[in-house]
């Protein structure tokens, strides 16, 4: 299962919460942010519909797959 982390950053003359090189839209305080991330983190655990999937690797090559609704990551916010 993959682990997802959101970073609570300075950003733009504000605050944001960052995963990986990406980050949110800008929020007026921390605490405005730290609240946005942990909704997000929220999201993330809630369970979908299993659907089939398809990717093309680094190679070029196509894949299928079935990605079951029930697996989620887990995830953390650090601030």
């Amino acid at each position: 299962m993959a682990d997802i982390t959101y970073r609570i950053v300075e950003h733009d003359g504000g605050w944001a919460y960052k995963l990986g090189d990406v980050f949110s839209e800008t929020f007026p305080t921390h605490d405005d942010a730290l609240r946005a991330a942990n909704a997000v983190a929220a999201e993330q655990k809630l369970p979908g519909e299993t659907e089939p999937i398809s990717y093309q690797d680094e190679a070029g090559r196509w894949h299928e797959e079935v990605a079951p609704g029930t697996e989620r990551p887990d995830t953390v916010v650090v601030d």
